[in-house]
């Protein structure tokens, strides 16, 4: 069993990881431009990623949460992967962080 402290370094981890992947269409990567909405890293080490697309008809729908999956199982204390795909809350420009407003030349 992993302590708190343990889970809290897995999920940062995963976000590492996460960071890594990049929209095909937007030159920033998926967790800044605020696509990843939650992860869970469980007990025994699972984790859940719960994420949107910027559109239900975004090109890379079916191989995103595939290669986000592939990724994060490297990772050597993760268990089981799960990427859930929502569509509520409705994703925003406004999602965005700051950095990746900036590269974008919104700010």
């Amino acid at each position: 069993m992993k302590t708190e402290e343990e889970l809290q370094k897995i999920g940062d981890e995963v976000i590492e990881v996460i960071c890594e992947i990049y929209d095909p269409e937007i030159p920033v990567n998926i967790y800044a431009l605020g696509l990843i909405y939650d992860v869970q890293v469980s007990e025994d080490c699972d984790v859940k990623i719960i994420m949107t697309l910027t559109s239900p008809n975004c090109p890379v729908a079916e191989s995103l949460p595939v290669e986000i999956e592939e990724k994060v199982k490297v990772i050597s204390d993760v268990k089981k992967v799960t990427v859930e795909i929502v569509f509520e809350p409705t994703w925003t420009k406004e999602m965005m962080s700051e950095e990746a407003k900036l590269e974008l030349g919104m700010l």
